[in-house]
């Protein structure tokens, strides 16, 4: 693999500023956000008179403790426009990810939002080793999910040559992957091995393939699959990480220098790490839920937003800024399956609208050739019992999930109670997956 280590001149100065530097911006920054925040959005400006705090409270970084969390669960609540604060005309875009009530959770852009964003992406190309001129191929899904257009626009922005393929099409991919000899390949990391498997049916030697950089995100990884990935194909494989909540990918990236954490862009996104149970905010080093507050962001601004996410923060190396480990796992029972957010109570919301079935199942999730799949274990009713109608039921709850929750799952119809209980707290997911 080639060394890609960028010359410092390419780098925006606030990469390489000093912390003192970067804390100054911050606390300006963090200053205009919550007084942005205060003044115009209704729902923050009863948030804050609740818990008894005011934007003029805020005198130091260490003062923002003092302001409540926003839960995704808010951005439920005040659906679809109601967390915004620019009146919706002043909006250029809306994406939308699944929520676990058959509402979408909805996210909003005013253009200044949308140039920020750009610019964080192509920050996070150009630290994962790409350049202008290269040319990207970007196979995350386009829509309502940001990873598509957040890469397709951060490509753009650094002026790479994009190549807008989305997902699915595996044998076209590879095939425009020969022809087209992208020099950056922007991906999850499971649908890249689909891609592995199709060079070796093809009879392709992967190693020869024009990648030089893969930015792999939207679904946890593991190092040893990093590496899987950098021996097949001779190439550097980076993470990437964001949430559309907070903005979309770009939020944070690894340099591909160094691979050792992502380096958090604490320019537009200033991070902490909390106690999941108590709240507390702990210190760099210690793991906790990753926590984040955004300092430019007009259209839906976040205040301590409670990502869910177990990480911890660390010094910065390649950049100034700070790190934060890979994701070690969640505080809640969210599933992310392909790139796709997925609640055990979405597909009990699914089990419900099929009459043949009864309210008790296990999601079992499991690897088949290298991707991750999920089979849901549910229970038929007493009266229809016949294999006709078990298929039938399967047939349509697997619709239902696929139309709503947008994923394909294998169903398997069970006799009543033969699906597992649990004395206490329901066990509704099993992970059959290969460490």
């Amino acid at each position: 693999m080639n060394d890609l280590t960028p010359s410092p001149d390419i780098l925006d100065p606030i990469e390489t500023a000093s912390r003192d530097e970067i804390t100054a911006l911050q606390q300006q920054r963090l200053a205009w956000s919550l007084r942005h925040a205060y003044d115009n959005s209704a729902f923050y400006r009863k948030r804050f008179d609740e818990a008894g705090v005011h934007p003029d409270d805020f005198k130091t970084l260490e003062d923002l403790a003092k302001f409540p969390f926003t839960m995704k669960q808010d951005l439920r609540d005040t659906y679809p426009f109601g967390m915004f604060a620019v009146p919706r005309e002043q909006l250029v875009r809306i994406h939308a990810s699944s929520g676990t009530t058959g509402k979408p959770t909805v996210v909003g852009y005013t253009r200044n939002d949308i140039d920020v964003w750009a610019d964080m992406v192509a920050r996070s190309i150009r630290a994962s080793g790409g350049r202008k001129g290269d040319i990207a191929h970007i196979a995350y899904g386009y829509g309502l999910f940001t990873g598509g257009l957040g890469a397709h626009y951060g490509a753009e922005r650094l002026g790479c040559t994009v190549v807008p393929i989305s997902g699915g099409m595996t044998e076209r991919q590879v095939t425009l992957i020969n022809d087209f000899k992208p020099r950056i390949i922007m991906v999850t990391p499971s649908y890249m091995l689909s891609i592995l498997d199709e060079f070796k049916r093809q009879g392709l030697d992967p190693r020869e393939s024009s990648f030089e950089v893969g930015i792999f995100g939207a679904e946890p990884w593991t190092n040893a699959m990093r590496e899987e990935i950098e021996q097949a194909f001779n190439m550097n494989a980076v993470d990437i990480y964001g949430l559309s909540e907070v903005m979309g990918p770009g939020v944070a990236n690894e340099c591909v220098e160094t691979k050792d954490g992502l380096h958090v862009w604490e320019d537009h996104f200033y991070p902490e790490i909390i106690d999941p149970t108590t709240g507390e905010v702990l210190p760099d080093g210690e793991t906790g839920e990753l926590v984040f507050t955004t300092l430019t962001k007009e259209g839906l601004p976040m205040v301590r937003y409670r990502t869910r996410d177990l990480t911890r923060l660390l010094p910065g190396t390649a950049r100034s800024m700070r790190r934060m480990e890979k994701i070690t796992g969640r505080t809640d029972d969210m599933i992310i399956l392909r790139g796709v957010n997925v609640f055990p109570t979405q597909i009990e919301e699914q089990i419900l609208k099929c009459r043949g079935l009864a309210p008790h199942f296990q999601i079992e999730l499991i690897r088949k050739d290298r991707m991750d799949a999920m089979i849901v274990h549910v229970e038929c009713t007493a009266t229809e019992a016949a294999t006709e109608a078990r298929a039938a039921s399967a047939r349509e709850l697997a619709h239902h999930i696929k139309s709503i929750i947008g994923i394909s799952t294998r169903i398997e119809v069970h006799d009543p109670d033969d699906v597992a209980r649990s004395e206490g707290k329901a066990q509704r997911v099993v992970d059959n997956r290969p460490a």
